[in-house]
């Protein structure tokens, strides 16, 4: 699908056809000629417009002739809803600048950060200012990255208080999705930082004489680091719960056991006792009145004194 979108009095609106201050947004599914046409029509390497879809493209930028590529990946929803997956994925956005177009394509439609654009959320952006479009999509992608860390640890508190009261592998596997998560951001805010540093030292987009966009620019790279830090910590700390809550669920298992053990020792005393009288030989007091109830009572005093030594061991 192809979407134009131009500023008017700071708010965009979707247009019917390209204007030279348009942008241009792609997004699936496409048609067979979609794709060919816009690479054409621009002047672009048909690269351009295909390495963006591919969900595991590592952030980077390149430059064709006139036409520059910037790809930066973004936190999404995973769309698998087993609990063994994770929660987020990252998927990247591709930037597309040539003289007569600002391009952005993704292989998710509905991308919450260039939703946010569309559905104006996002105050002052102007595609004809490209510089600042393409630093304004950077700065909401870090705030994305921040607000899913969030939910994130918000989630992993909530499971956490569940593991207090239960022993099942069910909460254990929710901090595996959220790990699984974790593992994709922080790969993500890597590639997305390295991106960035570079841009800035080679000054990709011509901001370097613009003090409020290279201020901006800097902001984003703190940011993004902050991030980076903050996916770090939670990891950690998930590491060492999931490392906790294993141990914890192991010991209870090995006290339950303990127990079980504990009880069927009790429970063997007056076995071996009955199983004295119930052999085909003679034993004392076998033709007595009162030889059930001695043999009884007998079972019960040996009973109890094992259950008073393992209570003074501390066993039960």
């Amino acid at each position: 699908m192809i979407r134009y979108y131009a500023s008017t009095n700071g708010q965009l609106g979707r247009v019917e056809e390209a204007a030279p201050d348009a942008w241009i947004h792609l997004y699936p599914p496409f048609s067979s000629e979609e794709l060919p046409e816009i690479a054409e029509r621009y002047e672009l390497p048909i690269d351009f417009l295909t390495d963006p879809l591919d969900i595991d493209e590592r952030s980077r930028y390149e430059r064709e002739d006139d036409a520059r590529l910037i790809v930066i990946n973004t936190p999404v929803l995973s769309q698998v809803e087993t609990e063994n997956d994770s929660i987020y994925i990252t998927v990247p956005i591709g930037i597309i600048l040539t003289p007569e177009a600002f391009i952005t394509i993704s292989s998710t439609p509905d991308h919450p950060v260039l939703q946010l654009f569309i559905d104006n959320k996002v105050r002052n952006v102007d595609p004809a200012r490209r510089s600042h479009f393409v630093l304004r999509i950077f700065e909401h992608t870090v705030y994305r990255f921040l607000t899913c860390l969030k939910r994130l640890n918000v989630k992993r508190n909530l499971i956490e208080q569940e593991l207090y009261d239960s022993s099942r592998n069910r909460e254990l596997k929710q901090l595996l999705s959220i790990e699984k998560s974790l593992v994709y951001f922080i790969n993500a805010l890597n590639g997305n930082e390295l991106l960035k540093m570079k841009m800035k030292r080679a000054d990709f987009l011509g901001i370097r004489h613009d003090e409020e966009q290279w201020d901006l620019f800097e902001d984003i790279i703190i940011d993004n680091g902050q991030a980076l830090e903050m996916a770090n910590i939670y990891t950690n700390i998930l590491n060492g719960t999931m490392d906790a809550y294993g141990s914890i669920i192991s010991n209870n298992l090995n006290i339950t056991i303990q127990r079980l053990t504990l009880i069927t020792i009790v429970l063997t005393v007056p076995m071996v006792i009955a199983s004295f009288y119930g052999m085909n030989v003679p034993m004392p007091l076998q033709n007595g009145s009162y030889t059930f109830v001695l043999i009884l009572i007998l079972s019960i005093i040996l009973s109890a004194a094992v259950i008073f030594y393992f209570r003074r061991k501390r066993l039960f």
